[in-house]
């Protein structure tokens, strides 16, 4: 069962979810959206390693090797988190929220878009900074399309920001304290 305060006792979300929700009506929003969304599924986090590995060799591939490491943890983490607070997504709290896109899975908290996003590029960066005007807009839109969608609440969003903050910077302590990683 969960911890969590039920879902009516988050009015700023559900105010927050109703507005921002409504931007998909318009057609050139939900495609940026359902982009950025689809994106943020892995797509373009694959593509990074892989560039990584191709254009800086040895290097890349230690960077890449803690990307996917750090996502495996994401992966686990976020997983038991939505089966132990099973959290329903505003889509299904709210009939005023419509879900733009389908979910990946049935619960909302938190959301595993936003915290591999923002674990991704804590990661990325720590190895390439100059990447930061690429990455830190991409992972604020992920995070902000979770909510446009219909697909997660404001605080979802919020808690996997901190989440993937905590995550991101433990895996970057973690290799430095370790020979030969850091």
């Amino acid at each position: 069962m969960s911890t969590l305060p039920s879902h009516s006792r988050f009015a700023a979300d559900r105010l927050l979810c109703l507005r921002t929700n409504a931007w998909c009506a318009r057609t050139g929003v939900l495609k940026v959206f359902a982009t950025v969304s689809r994106l943020g599924d892995g797509v373009a986090w694959y593509v990074l390693m892989a560039a990584m590995v191709l254009l800086d060799g040895l290097d890349g591939v230690r960077a890449s090797a803690q990307m996917a490491a750090t996502g495996t943890i994401a992966l686990l983490l976020y997983k038991a988190l939505k089966r132990w607070t099973r959290r329903p997504r505003p889509f299904a709290a709210d009939v005023r929220i419509r879900a733009w896109i389908a979910p990946l899975d049935e619960f909302s908290f938190p959301s595993g878009h936003t915290l591999h996003a923002v674990s991704f590029t804590i990661v990325a960066l720590a190895h390439y900074p100059q990447l930061a005007w690429l990455l830190v807009p991409f992972t604020a839109m992920v995070a902000l399309s979770r909510v446009v969608l219909g697909l997660h609440w404001p605080s979802d969003v919020l808690a996997a920001t901190a989440i993937g903050g905590l995550l991101g910077g433990g895996t970057l302590w973690l290799a430095a304290q370790v020979p030969g990683l850091g």
